[in-house]
């Protein structure tokens, strides 16, 4: 969160990734780290969004797709997918992205609210939108939210979501 010394405003640090030729961001404070694709074993039964899981350094960690949870396309993989390890409140998840993009610094106090054209679950887990110097929208997830979604509610188990 952005905080105010002195009459200036506190940079956050954002870890921005593209989602659908679309640059998201997400607090650095919740990214752990991003790896290079690896391989992804699907799980039965679980919603399509629920990419699957990794083994990461001996730990299971489910990997979501971002892109269909936010009712978007599914991500196709490439060279330049990547997967944003992303933990709150000691659970840990996998965020799967198109490719990662620079890191940026924003006053988060310039967030403008998500639009209102957005069906409630995707609107439910952005901050909101940040405008970049071309013009271009930012779209700031609330990791925090996402991890405390109902639609995650079910995986609420160890590590995974």
């Amino acid at each position: 969160m952005a905080v105010e010394h002195e009459g200036q405003a506190e940079l956050t640090k954002l870890v921005c990734f593209l989602l659908q030729g679309q640059e998201y961001a997400a607090d650095i404070f919740f990214v752990k780290e991003s790896l290079k694709m690896k391989p992804i074993t699907r799980v039965a039964l679980t919603p399509g969004w629920l990419a699957g899981i990794i083994n990461l350094r001996g730990d299971v960690v489910a990997v979501i797709d971002v892109s269909l949870f936010l009712g978007m396309p599914k991500t196709e993989i490439s060279s330049s997918t990547r997967i944003v390890v992303a933990t709150h409140k000691g659970r840990r998840a996998g965020l799967l992205c198109d490719a990662l993009c620079n890191l940026r610094n924003h006053d988060l106090a310039t967030l403008q609210p998500p639009p209102a054209t957005l069906d409630e679950s995707a609107s439910s887990v952005l901050a909101g939108v940040l405008t970049l110097e071309d013009d271009k929208p930012l779209r700031v997830l609330d990791l925090g939210a996402l991890f405390e979604s109902r639609e995650l509610a079910s995986f609420r188990r160890g590590d995974s979501p």
